[in-house]
């Protein structure tokens, strides 16, 4: 769905003055990034899980045997609900065995859960003992062989390319685990640091995975863009929606622990971080088919490449289109089975919070996606030289 470049880039020329502008307001953009990574970097004081205290380590240890199943409780079945159900008894990887049984989550006994099995423990210092809480199944081996699969193929396939864009990735993670994860947990607000963040992102994976030159520029620019449309547009679909970002589980256990954690601007930043893989890939896509259209035809005007670019632009826009939302009904499809299970009135269904949140994410995430289509193209467009001008500055 992304855009194709073959090894040899296209020579094209480009219009000095809206170059000019084009890099210009970039800079402007980039010293922003960086001035917002400054005010809105986080202080070590932030909230912590009580499985993040000083003296909690995870051990590893294996599964020496299973217990019974816990039955699935009613009303008839209360009353002789089993002890000890849901158990599995561990022997840590330094052959100590665990005295007591670990409760594990429901479903896990008789689910894939198999005796030599090594999980991972959350050993907590106590009073008396040590005692120790499931984390869940170590799957360390099993990940590190696709993602070792992953990167071999990228870089045989892609080759330097694919490999630079990987690194991109890695980048894009450090930006997310060191800055916007520990900013909203000071309380920071949602929209700045997923715009600060997002824009950070972006400069680092773009100019990284497609070369610095003019023609990565308007995309960086279109994917700005879009990113302050979507961000503009979660504002208002929040407000509007009445929306409080504590649709799910997860959401209600941090406000448990992270009291400082502005919510509603969570939502603003995950509506913003949502759209940022389409984004870029629309974006790269638009500003390459405008350098090639020139490349192919020097003597077409900038009128008749910014339509062919929009003919591009729409297929492509269709495609994603069904990419994000049967991405959504993916993810979510246990929470459609249980509004299947219920049996209620369609538009009921699509007011619970939980499907509100998705809808609006989508919604907004696409709106900012198709328009950042016509101003990359047009961006794009305007930068490359005019055909009756052959002369200008040659992009790489």
């Amino acid at each position: 769905m992304g855009a194709h470049h073959s090894h040899r880039a296209p020579r094209v020329h480009t219009s000095g003055p809206v170059t000019r502008i084009l890099l210009a307001g970039l800079a402007l953009a980039a010293l922003a990034t960086v001035v917002g990574l400054v005010a809105l970097w986080p202080s070590e004081d932030r909230p912590a899980s009580p499985y993040a205290a000083e003296g909690v380590t995870y051990p590893r240890a294996q599964v020496v045997a299973k217990g019974e199943a816990c039955p699935v409780v009613t009303p008839e079945t209360f009353e002789d609900y089993p002890e000890g159900c849901d158990q599995v008894t561990v022997r840590l990887l330094d052959d100590q065995e665990v005295e007591e049984g670990v409760q594990v989550p429901p479903g896990t006994v008789s689910g894939a859960l198999e005796v030599g099995d090594r999980v991972l423990l959350a050993s907590i210092p106590q009073e008396g003992g040590t005692r120790y809480a499931w984390v869940g199944v170590d799957r360390t081996m099993p990940i590190a062989v696709m993602a070792g699969a992953f990167v071999l193929i990228v870089g045989l396939i892609a080759r330097l390319r694919g490999l630079l864009a990987l690194l991109g990735l890695v980048l894009a993670g450090g930006v997310v685990g060191f800055f916007m994860l520990p900013a909203l947990l000071t309380g920071e607000s949602g929209m700045l640091v997923a715009l600060v963040g997002s824009s950070a992102i972006m400069f680092m994976v773009l100019y990284l995975a497609h070369g610095v030159s003019v023609r990565t520029s308007t995309a960086l620019a279109g994917t700005l863009f879009g990113l302050l449309v979507t961000a503009g547009l979660g504002l208002l679909a929040i407000d509007a929606a009445r929306l409080t970002g504590l649709g799910d589980e997860s959401a209600l256990q941090l406000r448990l622990q992270a009291t400082e954690l502005d919510f509603r601007g969570l939502l603003t930043c995950a509506v913003i971080v949502a759209g940022l893989g389409v984004l870029n890939d629309v974006t790269i896509t638009q500003s390459s088919a405008v350098w090639e259209l020139r490349d192919a035809a020097p003597g077409m005007s900038r009128a008749r490449i910014f339509a062919s670019g929009m003919r591009i632009g729409r297929d492509h826009i269709a495609s994603t289109i069904y990419t994000i939302v049967f991405a959504y009904a993916g993810t979510a499809l246990a929470a459609l089975l249980l509004i299947a299970l219920y049996d209620r009135p369609l538009l009921d269904v699509l007011s619970d919070e939980i499907i509100s949140e998705e809808i609006m994410r989508t919604l907004a995430s696409a709106i900012g996606l198709v328009l950042a289509v016509p101003v990359t193209t047009a961006i794009a467009a305007a930068t490359v030289a005019p055909a009756a001008d052959p002369e200008g500055s040659a992009a790489p």
